[in-house]
């Protein structure tokens, strides 16, 4: 049941992090930081480069959140077990937009006109992500002994 809820409690906080600030960038140190979540840097890949908009949409928005419903609807038994693998690679893709943020990052902090700081939505991107693998993993060790066990789940 717990892992229902914790998994439930990331169709909300994904939205959250979506809007939060991931970092604060600006050039030089004299000018102040504009805030970049996920919905602005998305918002503006879509007016310069809309294949890489595309790419980042499926990685930091449809990635983690079909994998998200897709694994309650597992762990509710209304989607077969058989799906794990694919939520699986799901989970996966949706932690490559993670990497990406932070080798941006550290290009950007590599070049002495641009100032950069994290800010807390990173992490809470960076926690739903890695909660939603963790979380996979669980249910799908649990599946697995509940079928050894061979209740079914029952």
């Amino acid at each position: 049941m717990i892992l229902r809820l914790a998994n439930l409690a990331l169709l909300v906080l994904y939205p959250v992090a979506w809007f939060a600030p991931l970092l604060r960038a600006g050039f030089l140190p004299l000018f102040g930081l504009s805030e970049i979540s996920v919905i602005t840097g998305v918002q503006s890949l879509w007016r310069t480069d809309i294949f890489l908009a595309l790419v980042v949409t499926v990685f930091a928005l449809f990635a983690p959140y079909l994998k998200t419903i897709g694994l309650a609807l597992v762990q509710w038994r209304l989607l077969d077990t058989r799906a794990l693998p694919v939520l699986t690679v799901l989970g996966k893709l949706a932690m490559a937009d993670i990497f990406l943020i932070a080798l941006y990052i550290t290009i950007a902090k590599g070049i002495s006109y641009a100032r950069i700081e994290v800010a807390w939505g990173l992490y809470l991107f960076t926690f739903c992500i890695l909660a939603s693998l963790v979380l996979g993993l669980l249910t799908d060790r649990k599946l697995r002994g509940l079928e050894a066990q061979g209740t079914g789940g029952q």
